[in-house]
């Protein structure tokens, strides 16, 4: 059984959230305190932390960063939630290394959702041919084992969702990927009105790879593509 950690000052919407989890098969908890949230993460070690981003005690982009800057919590899947909507509070969840990003109000079938595909994403290897373990497009070097990206020379630190992105665009290199094929491909779900989030990570793609990140070309109206 998967156990999924809520760190909401809300507790009616902290258990709704639990109940509903509960009720999908995961083991659900609740923690209303910043503070005693990254406590909890750090001790239980969840499978995925639904993290609201105002919280007493810490805020949840410094939990956040806390938790991706230690070995033992970088690889737990995070979806913020949040009541702000704005472009900048997306971007900044999705700088600090969130994996997913929801908006309240939203529906529970949507929450169970997206838990579902993150955690989908975190199990399985992107669907694609075999590759070599290595790849080098122009002065970007992937390491597919170290997981790892070099780009002019310099290791640049991605987070886990933005590491597939940039996989898969150059397993698929020289050829356009829709948003929603990339939602399907990195994201492992299809929602049409999700695609802003391919358009807000493929933005902090380029920006952490620099120059050489101009590979990575926007289709207008389509999707992306890394030319070199």
């Amino acid at each position: 059984m998967k156990n999924v950690l809520i760190i909401e000052d809300e507790k009616d919407l902290a258990e709704l959230l639990a109940f509903n989890l509960e009720k999908e098969g995961f083991n659900a908890s609740c923690v209303h305190d910043g503070k005693l949230g990254l406590e909890q993460a750090c001790t239980d070690l969840p499978d995925l932390i639904l993290l609201d981003l105002m919280l007493p005690g810490i805020l949840g982009t410094e939990i956040c960063k806390v938790l991706r800057k230690d070995k033992k919590t970088a690889h737990i899947p995070i979806i913020m939630i949040t009541a702000k909507s704005d472009e900048i509070d997306r971007v900044v969840g999705f700088e600090v290394g969130a994996d997913d990003y929801i908006v309240k109000p939203f529906s529970m079938r949507e929450v169970l959702l997206r838990v579902k595909a993150v955690m989908r994403r975190q199990e399985q290897e992107i669907k694609s041919e075999p590759t070599p373990d290595i790849l080098t497009l122009g002065d970007i070097t992937i390491d597919k084992q170290r997981h790892s990206v070099i780009s002019a020379g310099h290791e640049i630190e991605l987070t886990s969702t933005e590491f597939k992105l940039l996989l898969f665009l150059a397993i698929k290199r020289g050829y356009v990927q829709s948003r929603e094929k990339l939602l399907e491909n990195v994201w492992s779900y299809n929602n049409a009105g999700d695609t802003r989030t391919v358009d807000t990570h493929v933005t902090r793609l380029r920006g952490k790879l620099g120059a050489p990140g101009d590979i990575i070309k926007t289709v207008r109206g389509f999707g992306y593509k890394i030319e070199e």
